[in-house]
């Protein structure tokens, strides 16, 4: 993390580290300044590095957690994600083309080294008025992204660059610049009881599995305990843990207890002796013996008479 410093120190770093590495394909003096392009174009080989727009990072834009608690103190402190746009451009003889060897000398420099090393920044903090910034410290690096700009992107520029000529030049984006804040978050308090236990069900102290209508609790030495505050069990519940014969007793014995006793006259009065119809119907009739017919002779005809019939003994009875 830097300071605020830390904008002003990338711009001097970044002309520090054109300016080292303009040999061996420049042969000459040149000036590198981070400044605004002149409105006078320079004779002598020139590079201006303008800083035109400061944005927020997009990536990080989300990532800062809120900072303060709810009582109001400081538990994280605030940090400002930036993004820094450059225009770069070169003056010279345009006779011996030397804004045009001067800019493809950046453009080689930013290409092969596109992180700011960590010498650099420390050289460029050299000067009196960026003694204070401690950009060095940082853990993020800067790096140097090319931006492509169309000729309207390109106008609209260079139109805010009032009197100033359009000179050829390259656009850079140097991500990530972060500033902190001044606020020193308040440390986190320790933990003054720790209660972290992770035990399988059945070991000693661990919570047993819940019934219907419980609540788990813990346990020592292996026995099961159940809350004191659980409400009573009700009379069917009761019931329901007691052995089947015992409830049949019971039950038994509380229908005896509501029928009133009756006489056994009454009884036997009120209720005649009768045999079930199932009971008759199945019983089997005895068998009676078979006894000799006798035939009637009227004239010689025989057979039965018109009155014939059979008697309550079975025998067939004659007509005179």
């Amino acid at each position: 993390m830097s300071n605020a410093l830390a904008i002003a120190h990338v711009s001097q770093a970044l002309a520090l580290l054109i300016e080292s590495h303009l040999q061996p394909e420049i042969d000459m003096a040149v000036k590198v300044e981070p400044r605004k392009p002149p409105a006078e174009p320079p004779t002598d080989p020139t590079i201006s590095v303008f800083l035109y727009q400061v944005t927020p990072n997009t990536s990080q834009r989300n990532n800062d957690l809120p900072t303060r608690a709810a009582d109001g103190t400081l538990v994280r402190r605030a940090t400002a994600a930036l993004d820094l746009h450059y225009v770069i451009s070169a003056y010279g003889d345009e006779t011996e083309l030397v804004g045009q060897r001067l800019i493809g000398s950046v453009v080689r420099t930013l290409h092969e080294i596109p992180i700011l090393p960590k010498d650099v920044i420390e050289l460029a903090g050299e000067r009196p008025y960026l003694a204070g910034s401690n950009l060095a410290e940082a853990a993020q690096r800067v790096r140097f992204t090319p931006t492509v700009m169309d000729v309207d992107e390109t106008s609209k520029l260079w139109g805010m660059l009032y009197q100033t000529p359009y000179a050829l030049s390259v656009v850079y984006q140097a991500s990530l610049v972060l500033i902190d804040g001044l606020e020193t978050p308040v440390p986190a308090k320790p933990v003054e009881r720790p209660e972290v236990r992770v035990l399988p069900f059945g070991a000693p102290g661990a919570p047993i599995p819940p019934r219907a209508g419980t609540r788990p609790t813990e346990t020592s030495a292996g026995a099961s305990r159940e809350e004191g505050s659980r409400a009573p069990a009700s009379r069917e519940q009761t019931e329901a843990k007691e052995p089947a014969p015992k409830r049949a007793a019971e039950a038994g014995a509380k229908s005896a207890a509501k029928t009133p006793a009756k006489a056994p006259g009454k009884i036997a009065a009120k209720t005649p002796a009768k045999t079930p119809a199932r009971a008759r119907k199945s019983t089997p009739r005895a068998a009676k013996p078979a006894q000799p017919s006798a035939r009637k002779t009227d004239g010689g005809r025989g057979g039965s008479g018109r009155n014939g019939g059979k008697g309550a003994d079975g025998a067939e009875s004659t007509e005179n």
